[in-house]
């Protein structure tokens, strides 16, 4: 039997231990991560022990009467050790629905870990929620992934952007000049898509500050100039790609077509980039220019996936 213990503080280190240990979590389980914005959600995040010894964790937040895989993160679900097992997984489910009816939840919306994020296979919870949950699939967002061991060829219209960036003399590299970036995300963010990075400039940089081989900053700069950049989230697995924009000058020049392309050869022992979710309005609409453009980099789809059920 497992004992189900709802997270605190005082279990911040062997909460971050078990997540750097396990099969399929990430940075953004880490509390230092997730609390970065506690202020904005009820925490509700529980803590899987058997035989007192912690075997699973699920970041999570309540909000009327309802358990939230955790709203703050991109994907979440069942946190697991290396030896966790389908039986056991199951009897995972079976606790926890007893655990929230006794806490007067009525309903649980769960966003499972792609499995690119995977570290060896772990959609145990998937075969779970099936025999235990009678769930059903509330929202299906889009992504674009790239194999970066079997590399699609470009796009004409990609590789022609990467040609100008390079006659043209920009220059890509790493960089920490997150103040000079933010404006030019911000900017773009605004005119194409009328919203502001989920980030601000001061928590991009704390997180970056306690990450700072996890979340890295690509730029392309031209005779000093910046014109755009990219942000990137590093996973054991997965470069994925957080936020990418270029000033106007900077698309005249294709500078995120060399930024794509350097980032492509920078990490040789990563197996996937991602570039994220293409979707809208809750995955009911998918924005064709924006996965038109991933797609010319040789992006072809992974699915994020969002369940719902009730108790």
């Amino acid at each position: 039997m497992f004992e189900i213990k709802r997270y605190t503080a005082d279990k911040a280190d062997e909460w971050n231990l078990f997540v750097a240990s396990s099969k399929n979590g990430t940075f953004l389980f880490d509390r230092s991560y997730m609390d970065y914005h506690a202020d904005r959600f009820t925490d509700h995040s529980l803590m899987f022990y058997r035989d007192e010894h912690l075997y699973a964790l699920l970041p999570a937040n309540e909000k009327d009467h309802t358990l939230y895989s955790h709203q703050g993160l991109t994907y979440g679900g069942v946190v697991m050790g290396m030896d966790a097992t389908t039986v056991h997984v199951m009897e995972i489910f079976e606790s926890m629905n007893a655990y929230l009816r006794e806490q007067h939840i009525g309903r649980v919306v769960y966003k499972a870990v792609p499995w690119i994020y995977h570290q060896v296979p772990a959609e145990e919870p998937l075969y779970a929620m099936h025999l235990k949950c009678h769930y059903r699939l509330l929202e299906r967002d889009v992504s674009s992934t790239i194999v970066l061991n079997h590399l699609l060829k470009w796009k004409k219209d990609r590789r022609h952007g990467l040609r100008v960036a390079r006659d043209n003399g920009v220059k890509v590299q790493f960089s920490e000049d997150y103040d000079a970036f933010w404006p030019i995300l911000e900017e773009n963010l605004l005119q194409n898509h009328h919203v502001s990075p989920v980030h601000s400039l001061d928590e991009i940089k704390l997180l970056h500050g306690r990450f700072p081989k996890n979340i890295l900053l690509m730029e392309a700069r031209k005779e000093g100039g910046l014109l755009g950049g990219c942000v990137v989230y590093l996973t054991p697995q997965v470069v994925h790609t957080q936020y990418i924009a270029a000033t106007s000058e900077g698309k005249r020049l294709g500078v995120v077509n060399a930024i794509i392309d350097e980032l492509l050869r920078s990490f040789p022992k990563h197996l996937y980039m991602d570039f994220g979710k293409s979707t809208e309005t809750h995955s009911d609409i998918l924005n064709e220019k924006l996965i038109y453009q991933k797609e010319g980099f040789g992006g072809r789809a992974i699915c994020y996936d969002t369940y719902e059920w009730t108790l």
